[in-house]
């Protein structure tokens, strides 16, 4: 699978998406609720369908089949998101408007993984452990950012750093080694089988954070105590 830097030219469309992706969040997080809440929504709505429309037009079917299968992978991390937030508490996505599932999650969330996770995994080749360490760097930045943009913020009794929870980073750096191999393991399979991945990619995502907020701030605080 090509990098984006593989042909800058070729792949000016796909940079053009997430510079507008960029002009056009700064401009939505601005905003005040209930507008900010919706603004997000239809952002996110329209990067996925832009994303899709400029790795066709770039001609680039590897990164288009890779936005395809992290659409699938971003809806099913609702349900980390609402195993953090609403059964181990350690998530808080504050109301900016908008639609929400089960008034705890905005549905938002539903798209928001898509660019993080195709930065990292395309960046990377492909290549499951250089996507793991670029996840990790590419998702600290944005859980460094979040709480003061009003997109979520960490909440209970977790180590952090610099005001991130410590947990989520190892967890988002299994995320994107997850992402990498069942993208490689289904790319020419069909529509099930990469559904099914990306329902996998989630799952493993839970058990990693279940996992590494069990070692780091249950264990870890009992050892420290």
């Amino acid at each position: 699978m090509p990098t984006l830097t593989a042909s800058r030219s070729s792949l000016a469309p796909v940079l053009g998406v997430h510079v507008a992706l960029a002009v056009a969040g700064a401009v939505v997080l601005s905003l005040d609720a209930p507008a900010k809440g919706w603004g997000v929504l239809v952002t996110v709505v329209a990067y996925v369908f832009a994303l899709r429309a400029a790795c066709r037009r770039a001609g680039a079917r590897d990164l288009e089949a890779l936005a395809s299968f992290l659409v699938a992978v971003s809806v099913f991390q609702l349900l980390p998101d609402w195993v953090l937030a609403d059964l181990i508490g350690t998530l808080r996505f504050p109301d900016t408007g908008g639609v929400r599932v089960d008034d705890v999650i905005p549905l938002a969330m539903a798209g928001m993984w898509v660019a993080p996770l195709f930065a990292a995994v395309a960046l990377s080749g492909g290549r499951p452990a250089v996507a793991a360490v670029l996840a990790t760097a590419i998702f600290f930045g944005a859980e460094l950012a979040a709480p003061g943009l009003g997109l979520w913020e960490p909440t209970g009794d977790t180590h952090r750093f610099a005001g991130v929870a410590v947990y989520v980073l190892p967890a988002e750096a299994a995320l994107g080694w997850a992402t990498a191999v069942a993208f490689r393991a289904t790319r020419r399979l069909d529509l099930v089988h990469r559904v099914a991945a990306a329902l996998a990619v989630s799952t493993f995502y839970i058990g990693a954070l279940v996992l590494s907020h069990f070692l780091i701030d249950v264990a870890g605080w009992r050892l420290t105590a």
